[in-house]
């Protein structure tokens, strides 16, 4: 089941989230972080940076902001998992739309920008760490839907989530030290293959 449908402002806003991470993303990537200001990024996408600070407060949450933007979409994706599915595979293809976002020559200078500016590092890792909680609640949910909840104390739920996005931070890095043609993908495969298969 999946969560309450956006309305249509909320699209359009999101719409334009994604045109200024986009504008803002390929800046980055081709003059540096600390070089883009405000004003270029508007000025990418015709619009004034009283406007831009209307989307994103900070300069570093129009970066990581654009994997918020796919947030509901992987939780949803979660949540649609076939119930007898084993957790840790359903972890897995969570991550499928990390992968899919963008065309692999973009997100790999993406990614190198975010990892390698400890400014951006530290936010997108508070980003990560907020969806962490939200996976956790989601396989609570699926537990309790199949008659298996777990208990308020149990520490599974959290520690397969956790293993998860360490997985995910994992690759990302491994990828990006990499000279390989291997997608993100693969490396999330290889990455989650290490710890082996779990089950919740």
């Amino acid at each position: 089941m999946t969560g309450k449908q956006p309305t249509l402002r909320e699209r359009t806003r999101r719409a334009v989230q994604r045109d200024i991470a986009d504008a803002a993303l390929q800046l980055f990537v081709s003059r540096g972080y600390d070089a883009t200001t405000i004003d270029d990024i508007a000025a990418a996408v015709g619009m004034s940076q009283r406007s831009v600070f209307r989307y994103f407060a900070t300069k570093e949450d129009i970066v990581v902001g654009k994997f918020d933007l796919g947030a509901d979409d992987m939780l949803d994706n979660l949540r649609e998992r076939p119930a007898d599915e084993p957790v840790w595979t359903s972890l897995r293809r969570l991550f499928d739309i990390v992968d899919t976002t963008d065309q692999q020559q973009v997100s790999k200078p993406v990614q190198r920008v975010i990892l390698e500016t400890p400014a951006l590092l530290a936010v997108y890792l508070r980003k990560l760490q907020s969806m962490q909680h939200a996976v956790v609640a989601v396989l609570r949910e699926r537990a309790a839907a199949a008659g298996g909840p777990y208990a308020a104390d149990d520490p599974t739920p959290g520690a397969l989530a956790a293993a998860a996005f360490g997985c995910l931070v994992a690759a990302q890095h491994a990828w990006l030290a990499s000279t390989t043609e291997d997608s993100l993908a693969d490396y999330v495969d290889r990455a989650m293959a290490a710890l082996g298969p779990r089950s919740g």
